[in-house]
């Protein structure tokens, strides 16, 4: 009989610690390519809380429902935040989710150290046009990633490159022909945002971007105050949704509205780290040669 009680006490005494214990934020959601508008619910896994706030990162009002669902009516890259309360503590977690428009273009950009899943958006469409053409012909397969600098971008597109000698100068070759700057305030170049290349403000005031160069960014975070400050230098406002990202995840607002971003990695992020830690030369070329094995597109 006495054991019978000290077990009922130990389970007693574990719940009181429970109760008392600080929550935990957590939750999750099916892991598929969603395509706007769409109904996503959420699972609430979170422990020791009494009380919930949901962020969907998309501007709407916050929802207190334990295991919400929610419509993104358009797309985006989104960042979920769900508050866990009891008492006085609270938890917090945050996830991304990626929605795409319903007529994106997705393209798979497969390279030495493996493949990303990108895509391109409808609005900068003659930067996207010209991109499926090139990459439908077979033009970039074979391309070196000719510019490496790790914590900022990989840059590729240089015809050049395919038959490149290891100390060749590379970047100034392409299609011959430039494409018309498409700024789209939507479009700013958080990590995994793919970008056309171009030539300097001296030769190039109207900021044409080359008609094959691009680059992905990898970027860093932000902190809100240096987002502060290059919003007043450009004179630009960011929203929360793009401040929220730059403090995340990262990427580089000083070239925003200065080269156009016209898609995003949303798959494979791990690849643009593993090229932008290759040893490169001190013209920023990887020393051993990173190539584009192939290009396909899927829709």
């Amino acid at each position: 009989m006495m054991r019978f009680f000290q077990f009922l006490l130990f389970f007693y005494l574990a719940a009181m610690v429970a109760s008392c214990g600080k929550p935990i934020a957590d939750f999750s959601f099916s892991d598929e390519n969603y395509v706007a508008p769409v109904s996503v619910k959420f699972q609430n896994n979170s422990q020791n809380a009494a009380q919930y706030e949901w962020d969907f990162g998309d501007g709407s009002p916050f929802a207190s429902s334990s295991t919400p669902k929610h419509v993104y009516s358009s797309s985006g890259n989104f960042i979920v935040k769900l508050k866990a309360t009891k008492g006085k503590k609270t938890a917090v977690s945050e996830q991304r989710i990626q929605v795409v428009a319903p007529n994106d273009c997705l393209i798979e950009l497969e390279t030495d150290f493996g493949t990303m899943l990108v895509q391109l958006s409808n609005a900068t469409p003659q930067h996207r046009d010209n991109f499926l053409k090139l990459a439908e012909e077979g033009y970039f397969d074979g391309m070196l990633f000719h510019r490496v600098i790790e914590g900022f971008m990989i840059q590729c597109g240089d015809p050049d490159s395919k038959t490149a000698k290891p100390d060749q100068s590379l970047g100034m070759g392409g299609p011959g022909y430039t494409v018309p700057a498409e700024f789209v305030d939507s479009m700013f170049h958080i990590r995994g945002a793919i970008c056309a290349a171009r030539q300097s403000d001296q030769v190039n005031p109207q900021k044409r971007s080359s008609g094959s160069q691009f680059y992905i960014v990898q970027g860093k975070p932000f902190s809100a105050e240096d987002l502060g400050i290059k919003e007043a230098k450009k004179g630009i406002r960011y929203t929360k949704e793009q401040r929220d990202a730059y403090t995340s995840v990262g990427g580089t607002p000083a070239l925003d509205r200065e080269y156009t971003v016209f898609g995003h990695v949303i798959a494979g992020m791990e690849v643009i780290d593993k090229i932008a830690a290759t040893e490169t030369d001190p013209r920023d070329r990887p020393k051993v040669d990173v190539k584009i094995i192939k290009i396909r597109v899927i829709k």
